[in-house]
């Protein structure tokens, strides 16, 4: 869908929030607290962002975007070029960061990982369940949303510049049956969650990465055969391809956006065989139950696999 650039405003240091419409004033599409979309920013910059704003305003949709000059371009074109008036091309929402049921949560997010945060806490907070969020990052100038989430209580501001990394430990220390714990944020604090979340019980910990998860796409690389099964034609992965790229030159529109196994825009179901797994988007669960994969950099454990293309 093609949006309207509504308005743009600096929310923090190095952080914009930029609000989108419809330009005939329709209602937007309904989403969930976690999900995201992609902004097409040219014709070969795509970028997800997560959305932030109230999933119960079908007139807008809101995304916080980092300026990252070391980045690869996307956040220079959204600080740098875009400008209200302007008409954004949108896909999606999609959402792999779902919240679940649970008596508690816990919400950890470092920096610009509070986006996606943000509608949860809303939610749980208007169905009255316990939560507590811990929310670092640099300085606290740098911090987007602060002000409103000091208001709601339950908040630990945490800016590095004055307390130092955040005490996971103290927070993750004694695993809890009943709390959902999520988390979002660069890869140093995802890891170091996971690293504390270790002992906790089995699905308890939700994250979402705005990269790879170190090593996740490495691994041995070899031949295999992928089966389309809506035209049974049967092809052939070489060992320096991707199934991505392989379907798209027999001419098969797939969507895809990151092809970095971040974003989940690629995701393709798998009627038979065994994915190699090497996303950073599915959890153990779901990469167990084997029936989908990220065709941009997943691969095949057995010598054929059957997708539904």
């Amino acid at each position: 869908m093609k949006l309207l650039l509504d308005n743009k405003e600096q929310i923090a240091d190095g952080v914009v929030l930029l609000t989108l419409r419809h330009p005939g004033g329709d209602p937007l599409p309904g989403w969930t607290p976690g999900a995201h979309v992609d902004l097409v920013l040219a014709d070969d910059l795509v970028r997800q962002y997560s959305l932030c704003g109230d999933p119960n305003d079908t007139s807008i949709m809101q995304v916080a975007v980092l300026h990252e000059p070391d980045g690869r371009g996307g956040s220079r074109h959204v600080h740098d070029v875009l400008a209200v008036g302007q008409q954004i091309e949108v896909r999606g929402p999609r959402n792999h960061f779902e919240l679940v049921e649970a008596k508690r949560y816990l919400f950890i997010a470092g920096g610009i990982g509070i986006t996606p945060i943000l509608p949860m806490i809303a939610q749980v907070e208007r169905a009255g369940h316990d939560w507590r969020l811990l929310y670092g990052g640099r300085t606290r100038s740098s911090m987007a949303f602060r002000d409103e989430l000091e208001q709601l209580g339950r908040v630990e501001i945490r800016p590095e510049d004055e307390h130092g990394l955040l005490d996971l430990r103290a927070v993750l220390g004694e695993p809890d049956e009943d709390t959902a714990v999520y988390c979002c944020g660069p890869e140093g604090l995802l890891t170091a969650v996971e690293q504390h979340c270790a002992h906790w019980r089995e699905g308890a910990l939700h994250v979402e990465r705005f990269a790879p998860k170190t090593g996740a796409a490495q691994g041995p690389r070899h031949d295999f055969e992928i089966e389309l099964a809506q035209t049974g034609a049967v092809l052939r992965v070489p060992a320096g391809q991707s199934v991505l790229e392989v379907v798209e030159r027999a001419g098969v529109a797939v969507l895809s956006s990151c092809q970095e196994g971040t974003c989940g825009t690629c995701e393709t179901t798998v009627l038979a065989g065994t994915p190699d797994h090497r996303d950073s988007v599915l959890t153990d669960q779901e990469r167990a139950v084997g029936d989908a994969m990220m065709i941009c950099v997943s691969r095949s454990r057995s010598p054929r696999l059957v997708l539904d293309l």
